[in-house]
């Protein structure tokens, strides 16, 4: 692949990354009641979540998931769930306990299944991979190429929110989302939950 033509790839993957969303929601919350080991668990799982479906597509399956209204529904609609179940867990937590320093404990979250998952039940990403790749990707790329194109995506991905964890741990930023966690959850709660009723609703 010609440098420019990665360069362009790097691009659009960087602002695909930026655009806020639910992922971005999970990381956050994550990151508030799990620290900054399940927020960079998070985050790296929706990496490789992104680069399985970027590979998926390189390898033809995209299209047979774009194709299969069945199956684009199931992922869909199982996209929407766990969107709920995520929201509705957000709008019920409760306000954390606090240690003898008056700073919020950490909870139990799962950043290796949830990052994963928002990103694998999300078949929009086969519709965006397939007009992605169709711009870069010839009859005659190789292996190297394709590899290189479902590596960039991946990687740049996981970095970015990777970025967001780094920044929400630093100093005493962390501590003070903790404190309010409750007024995040509740925001968090209803973005997630609007978003699924976006998608159901399509």
């Amino acid at each position: 692949m010609e440098f420019h033509l990665w360069l362009s790839l790097v691009l659009i993957c960087v602002l695909g990354a930026l655009s806020p969303g639910p992922s971005l929601a999970l990381v956050i919350k994550n990151t508030i009641h799990g620290g900054a080991k399940q927020g960079y668990a998070t985050a790296i799982s929706h990496g490789l979540g992104v680069a399985i479906y970027a590979g998926a597509c390189i390898a033809g399956l995209g299209v047979l998931i774009v194709n299969s209204p069945v199956l684009f529904q199931f992922l869909q609609y199982g996209g929407a769930a766990f969107l709920v179940y995520l929201g509705v867990k957000a709008l019920l937590a409760k306000k954390p306990s606090t240690n003898d320093d008056n700073q919020a404990v950490e909870i139990n979250v799962n950043g290796w299944r949830d990052g994963f998952l928002i990103a694998f039940l999300n078949p929009k990403l086969a519709i965006f991979f397939i007009a992605l790749f169709s711009q870069f990707i010839d009859a005659s790329a190789s292996i190297e190429q394709k590899m290189i194109m479902v590596s960039t995506v991946g990687l740049i991905d996981g970095i970015w929110y990777c970025l967001v964890t780094f920044a929400l741990t630093r100093g005493n930023i962390i501590e003070k989302l903790r404190n309010n966690s409750h007024i995040v959850d509740k925001v968090t709660g209803v973005v997630l939950i609007s978003l699924a009723t976006r998608v159901v609703l399509q």
